[in-house]
């Protein structure tokens, strides 16, 4: 904290002494500002006189010999021009000077011949006399610079104080992020606060608005520069209200798919089936269709299988529905279906939907079992599946050895030895497999990194 008051306290300051810093400028550069156009609205007189000439200088010696500044001015005056010669300290000097000039009843026009001096030893001169006196105002000021400190401290410090109640913020919103983000507000009104004060103390709240005109203008820079990171941390506070997953929800996200490791302030972490983390910015996890899995426990299957035109459609769907009810793992409600999707060149295409609970089954699994008993099914009631094939002619000879080869081949079959007493226990299984839901649940006891899902908040 100590680096940001004295930061602070140098820039109150700086600004409690910059109405005297343009004067110093002025002395080591001898750069004028721009002049402000003095309004004049005289009417010029028909006739002047030499007397009236004669009352203009003399009226303007008087003003300038109270004036330490300008005791090198000399004065030339002829039908209401005037015309100033000399050297000046200063460029403020030279435009105060022609600014009186021109404020005298009487005075047409100001002829500048004025010159800022280049003697080195004035120009010192100058800036020392003008250094002591900042000096002093600023030793004068110390008192109101130290209360506006104190005051800007004490707000900091309050703020400060307020935004680590958590507990607090967090009865107003349960989730933790949007809480955290809440003290974070809290702490940057009362800096704002305090900073609001601490210039009406030294009456410099006209430049608030220039602070923070200057600051916006900053942060509309700085925004276009991260632009992303800017869209990925409003996301990351939206999908943190929304919730439309939790941990361990099996999801897919612009076409990745896997289980939720954990949502951060710039990216969404899946688990891949495979076991790989998938990393997806929050802002095209925000645009993205999201399909949750995991939402509802039932969740449906689908296959396709063929069968040869000339079978009979209802007796095989019933077949199927018949054998599909025996899987294990297979919902009896929501009722199974099969419909004919297609039919072309003697062969028609079924359609089979099922329904597992994704809490007691596997997809794939059950999908796997459910494909191998109809296919079983199908060949004990001589459904014939289609096969490809091709007609080819062969010549005599060439048919009878080929027809005594495939005869050979056929015995040498028949004779190998089958496998036997093989365990098909693992292959019929249709459990759930927990093995990626598990990972999820290692890697979060194993790391304490950020996690943005809440399930305290309100799901999508």
């Amino acid at each position: 904290m100590h680096k940001p008051l004295s930061t602070l306290a140098f820039l109150l300051l700086l600004i409690s002494t910059s109405t005297h810093a343009d004067q110093i400028t002025d002395l080591l550069n001898g750069k004028s500002p721009p002049k402000k156009p003095v309004e004049n609205e005289k009417i010029i007189e028909v006739e002047t006189t030499v007397e009236d000439d004669k009352n203009i200088q003399k009226r303007l010696k008087k003003i300038f010999t109270e004036l330490e500044d300008f005791h090198n001015i000399k004065i030339k005056v002829s039908n209401g021009i005037v015309t100033l010669q000399g050297e000046v300290s200063s460029s403020s000097t030279k435009n105060k000077a022609l600014q009186l000039t021109q404020q005298v009843e009487g005075v047409i026009e100001v002829e500048d011949e004025l010159k800022i001096t280049q003697d080195v030893e004035v120009r010192l001169k100058n800036t020392w006399k003008k250094f002591l006196s900042n000096a002093y105002e600023v030793i004068g000021n110390l008192p109101l610079f130290l209360l506006a400190l104190v005051a800007f401290i004490v707000f900091w410090m309050i703020g400060r104080w307020l935004s680590g109640r958590h507990k607090f913020f967090q009865r107003i919103v349960s989730n933790a992020f949007i809480a955290e983000l809440l003290g974070q507000v809290t702490h940057l009104l009362f800096i704002l606060l305090g900073l609001l004060i601490a210039l009406s103390i030294l009456d410099l709240t006209a430049i608030l608005g220039t602070l923070l005109g200057a600051a916006g203008i900053v942060g509309l820079a700085v925004g276009f520069a991260v632009r992303d990171t800017v869209e990925n941390y409003l996301a990351s506070i939206l999908l943190s209200l929304r919730n439309p997953f939790e941990i361990n929800d099996f999801v897919n996200i612009d076409g990745k798919e896997g289980n939720v490791l954990r949502l951060t302030t710039r990216a969404t972490i899946l688990i891949s089936p495979d076991g790989n983390h998938i990393r997806i910015p929050n802002f095209i996890v925000f645009k993205a269709v999201i399909i949750n899995f995991s939402r509802n426990a039932e969740r449906r299957f689908q296959f396709d299988i063929e069968i040869n035109g000339k079978q009979d459609l209802l007796q095989t769907q019933a077949l199927a529905l018949q054998t599909l009810s025996t899987v294990s793992g297979v919902l009896s409600q929501p009722e199974s279906l099969i419909t004919i999707e297609e039919i072309r060149d003697s062969i028609i295409k079924l359609r089979i939907y099922g329904w597992i609970d994704q809490t007691k089954s596997s997809l794939p699994k059950v999908r796997s079992e459910a494909i191998r008993q109809i296919k079983q099914a199908f060949e004990k009631a001589n459904i014939v599946m289609p096969e490809s094939f091709f007609q080819v002619k062969l010549l005599k000879n060439v048919e009878n050895k080929f027809t005594l080869e495939n005869k050979n081949e056929k015995m040498k079959l028949q004779h190998e030895a089958q496998p036997t007493n093989l365990s098909t226990q693992k292959v019929t299984d249709t459990s759930s497999d927990d093995t990626i839901e598990k990972q999820v649940e290692e890697e979060h006891a194993q790391t304490d990194t950020e996690n943005l899902l809440n399930k305290k908040s309100s799901l999508e």
